[in-house]
């Protein structure tokens, strides 16, 4: 599953790099999944928001916000999630560029007391007469996704909206952040890859 869904070769070169593949690897066996948890269908389907990457046929990226009422995104099947489309400034980057390459990524994220992230990545259409529209009241057009990988982000480095400190994970002049608490599960304490460092001669 790595190999094929998640890592390709540069993904790789800076993994062997730092000593990282066997934490990667095992990130991916312990926590990605194709299908959603009842976890993740409660965690998208309450979202206010979130940001979807995208890139045209020539490779070059976009990335947008994406937001609404909770429940405007819906998980549609045990892989596959549906969005709205609403009024905006014309300009449909995002959507054009799923008509030119369907491959996309969504980053959900809760800024909450309790941090969380969850990712998907995977194969985009974009409908204008979908029979699933009515279910999204004030839709142009409909955007389904059809997941290939879904997986959590560790959360260390996520801000409270307002907050005038950054993240006690975050490295500074002076400071050493603590390891976030991960590390230390039973699933990952084994694996886990030295504290980078820069490499000689970089």
């Amino acid at each position: 599953m790595a190999e094929s869904l998640m890592f390709h070769d540069g993904n790789r070169r800076l993994q062997d790099e730092f000593d990282s593949r066997r934490i990667a690897d095992r990130l991916v066996e312990k926590l990605t999944h194709t299908e959603f948890t009842a976890s993740d269908r409660a965690f998208i389907e309450g979202a206010m928001f979130f940001f979807l990457a995208t890139s045209d046929d020539r490779g070059q990226p976009d990335c947008s916000f994406k937001g609404g009422t909770p429940g405007f995104v819906k998980v549609i099947g045990a892989s596959e999630l549906a969005f709205p489309d609403y009024d905006g400034n014309g300009m449909f980057k995002s959507l054009g560029n799923i008509l030119a390459n369907p491959s996309v990524g969504l980053l959900f994220i809760d800024m909450g007391e309790k941090p969380r992230r969850v990712r998907v990545n995977g194969e985009a259409t974009v409908s204008r007469d979908d029979p699933l529209m009515q279910r999204f009241a004030g839709a142009q057009l409909l955007v389904r996704v059809k997941a290939r990988a879904i997986f959590p982000n560790c959360p260390r480095y996520i801000v409270t909206p307002g907050a005038s400190d950054a993240s006690r994970y975050a490295p500074r002049p002076g400071y050493e952040p603590p390891e976030p608490a991960w590390k230390g599960f039973d699933d990952f304490k084994d694996y886990i890859h030295p504290r980078q460092k820069t490499p000689e001669g970089a």
